[in-house]
């Protein structure tokens, strides 16, 4: 159940413009698949506060709208906040299975969406990149994907911390988030560059709080 306040737009009010964007971006995603399959998709951005998050859960939202079974990762082992957007607890979770590393069952959570899960971060590590560079990540990626037909993985600003730099290269696909007003060209460059240069397949941007141009709904 979404508040006045959630930020799952694609919840609390369906019909409008910006719910219609996300199922555009959603169906350009699927569209730019089809030569090359993504199950495993990437969400960084230069800087924080670009909402890459809610962007990510609300892309998340229209994904399992449109019968995916989608898995939402939380990568970002800084600044998590998958967790507090869906209101489920934190730990365990993606931390814990890589220490754990047993056949078990994975501590994936269901969400209130059908068909939409969450792996939470799980308690922070003291060298997150280490952690998500390891082998036993690249293996736990691999068990993600019999869970779910897409999986979304949230992750730090790659302008910031080396964190998403070192995990694209294990994914299908890289989204960049940028935010109209807020993002500078430079970093939105630089962070183009650091995920060409470890050969990250970028499939797109989205900007964030563009201007309505007239004549447009979305």
């Amino acid at each position: 159940m979404t508040t006045p306040s959630s930020p799952l737009i694609t919840l609390r009010d369906p019909a409008s413009a910006a719910a219609e964007a996300y199922r555009t971006l959603r169906t350009n995603i699927q569209f730019s698949s089809l030569d090359r399959p993504i199950r495993t998709l990437l969400i960084t951005s230069t800087a924080p506060d670009e909402n890459k998050s809610i962007t990510l859960a609300n892309l998340a939202v229209t994904m399992a709208q449109a019968e995916q079974r989608v898995l939402m990762v939380d990568c970002d082992l800084r600044r998590p906040s998958l967790h507090t957007i869906f209101g489920l607890p934190n730990e365990p979770g993606l931390t814990s299975a890589i220490l754990e590393q047993r056949a078990s069952e994975l501590p994936i959570q269901a969400t209130a969406v059908p068909g939409l899960s969450l792996l939470a971060s799980g308690p922070l590590p003291p060298r997150p990149a280490d952690l998500l560079g390891s082998r036993r990540m690249s293996t736990l990626l691999e068990r993600l994907h019999a869970n779910a037909d897409i999986v979304l993985i949230d992750t730090p600003p790659v302008v910031a911390v080396t964190d998403a730099a070192v995990l694209a290269p294990k994914t299908d696909g890289v989204l960049l988030v940028l935010q109209a007003g807020h993002t500078r060209r430079d970093r939105a460059r630089e962070a183009r560059q650091i995920l060409e240069k470890v050969k990250a397949h970028i499939i797109g941007v989205v900007l964030n709080n563009a201007r309505l141009e007239g004549g447009y709904s979305y």
